[in-house]
């Protein structure tokens, strides 16, 4: 079988797979939260932390939830970082520097995930799995939460109300991300994924000196850094470790973990506004995306031009032989077009503008499908955008799911899609002036100006994924990219939240003959083109100066 039919046949095996979990998980999601009952353990949950579940919040509510729960969870999580020198379980490694553990304080929180540590050198038992581990979960949870209270926004009728965040986190931890997250550490477990809690241990010797490796609660890790879009890994090598990723198989089934979700939201969507057509538009706009984005890294990679290229099959440098180019090529646009962040191959092995391919996916907003959660409320306000497009063009009010976008609608819709760009331009900019922040760059030129740009579009998009060469392990970077996912995640929420209140004290507005169609497939075409149009004017220049520069030489 040629490589190509294999990358093909791989992508159907997704789309298929995909198409079978969308329904039964898409209704599921919808009633969990909907429903008005709570089960037992969530009452002595609800019970240990003080909250009162039943309590209907408005937006400024809801946003002190989320920020008040993600400030105590950052806290947390660099106390256990710096204290692990202390604590049982470390596997004789040290506290780890201020600097490093706020970095990945931030970004575990900001369901990022950027390490520029090793995790297997200097991460023990406990802040793996009591620390980073439980943050995959409640960081997944909480995006989720933030874009249930949009959709809620959109349905709701002058109430104001958005729900309980503290009964969203909950219910979106205990009834959806767990009982997923433990079938899938099965499968990958049966894979050959490691699940244990062993020390460091040699396991040869060699000329010069010998390899140790320690073992960990890897596959129950693995999964759920790929379900709730989150990236880290147990290892430096991330998912291009046998450890964690260990045959094409697994492989498969962990790009099928990272899209579920956020595919399967748009279902959750259109149940929950009481019209399934309009979350089968915002689902043919995330496919026709993704499917788009993976054809042409496949040819990127494919393609590419040289003797040694075609002996291989196509661009191998940085791939692993496991998964070839074809599934790498796939894990690559799955993990930049969500805000996963893990990776199976480097992307700065990748070709000139496959690597720029990886860049633009999360210069997008990560919205095809995106992250679990972000994915759904980013391509919501999209579609606010181009709601209000629509109505310049015709001289009519825009309206969407029968809510009028107005004045102060529209500026919050765009105060959302200009923070992360100018957080990622800006971060950019100062890191290419000053001199200290160049040293760390291992390329020069084009390239590497791509691996500075790189480092701040996947902070401040919260994505997690790196151009392989950056050395991001210096004050200057731990400091400023934990900023960046701060910023980049909790910012956007606000505007997000504010947006869903306004909606709720809306009175829905009947729809005319003038109302536009949202679930038709001109509004899809409408929104795949003001998404690129957006994303393109924004971050043209730059990319013109890294990976278009650098492919159009090769």
């Amino acid at each position: 079988m040629s490589p190509v039919l294999a990358g093909v046949l791989q992508v159907l095996a997704l789309v298929v797979a995909l198409g079978l979990a969308y329904r039964p998980l898409g209704d599921h999601m919808a009633g969990v939260y909907s429903s008005p009952k709570h089960l037992r353990v969530e009452k002595w949950i609800y019970k240990a932390i003080g909250a009162h579940p039943n309590t209907q919040m408005r937006w400024p509510a809801y946003l002190r939830g989320v920020l008040a729960f993600s400030a105590v969870s950052v806290l947390f999580l660099y106390l256990l970082q710096r204290l692990q020198g202390s604590l049982p379980g470390s596997l004789g490694f040290a506290s780890i520097d201020p600097d490093q553990a706020f970095n990945t304080a931030a970004s575990f929180v900001a369901n990022t995930n950027w390490q520029s540590y090793y995790g297997e050198q200097a991460m023990g038992h406990v802040v793996q799995t009591g620390g980073l581990a439980v943050q995959n979960f409640v960081s997944a949870a909480v995006g989720i939460a933030v874009a249930v209270a949009l959709v809620r926004g959109f349905a709701a009728t002058r109430s104001g109300e958005l729900g309980n965040f503290w009964a969203d986190l909950v219910r979106g931890t205990v009834r959806i991300l767990l009982p997923i997250a433990v079938i899938g550490a099965l499968v990958l477990v049966a894979c050959g994924a490691i699940q244990n809690f062993s020390g460091i241990h040699e396991v040869g010797r060699f000329t010069g000196g010998s390899q140790q490796w320690n073992g960990g609660a890897v596959a129950s890790q693995e999964v759920i850094k790929e379900l709730g879009t989150n990236g880290g890994g147990y290892f430096n090598a991330n998912s291009a470790h046998p450890f964690e990723n260990p045959n094409g198989l697994s492989n498969l089934f962990e790009i099928f973990l990272i899209l579920v979700i956020p595919f399967a939201l748009t279902r959750t969507f259109g149940r929950m506004v009481g019209s399934l057509r309009q979350g089968y538009a915002i689902l043919a706009t995330m496919g026709v995306i993704w499917l788009g984005f993976t054809a042409l890294m496949m040819w990127t990679e494919f393609a590419h031009h040289g003797t040694a290229f075609e002996i291989a099959g196509g661009a191998m440098e940085g791939k692993e032989n496991r998964f070839g180019v074809g599934g790498s090529s796939i894990f690559a646009v799955a993990t930049t077009l969500t805000s996963t962040g893990a990776v199976n191959s480097f992307h700065s092995s990748f070709t000139g503008l496959g690597g720029g391919i990886t860049m633009l996916g999360m210069q997008l907003g990560e919205i095809a499908p995106g992250g679990t959660g972000s994915g759904l409320y980013g391509m919501l306000i999209m579609a606010v955008i181009a709601v209000f497009i629509a109505g310049l063009m015709v001289g009519r009010t825009p309206e969407y799911l029968g809510k009028k976008i107005g004045t102060r609608e529209i500026k919050l819709a765009a105060c959302y899609i200009l923070v992360t760009p100018a957080l990622v331009l800006c971060f950019t900019a100062v890191a290419m002036a000053l001199p200290t922040p160049g040293n760390s760059m291992t390329n020069s030129g084009a390239h590497g100006f791509s691996e500075i740009l790189y480092a701040y579009t996947s902070g401040a998009n919260n994505n997690g994924s790196a151009f392989a060469g950056l050395n991001a392990d210096t004050q200057w970077f731990n400091t400023t990219i934990g900023l960046a996912m701060l910023l980049g995640r909790f910012l956007p929420m606000v505007f997000v939240l504010a947006l869903a209140g306004s909606l709720a004290e809306q009175r829905p507005v009947p729809a005319t003959v003038g109302t536009l169609g949202t679930h038709k497939p001109l509004f899809s075409g409408l929104l795949v083109a003001t998404i690129m149009i957006i994303a393109g004017l924004t971050y043209f220049p730059a990319l013109a100066l890294g990976p278009l520069a650098e492919g159009l030489a090769s």
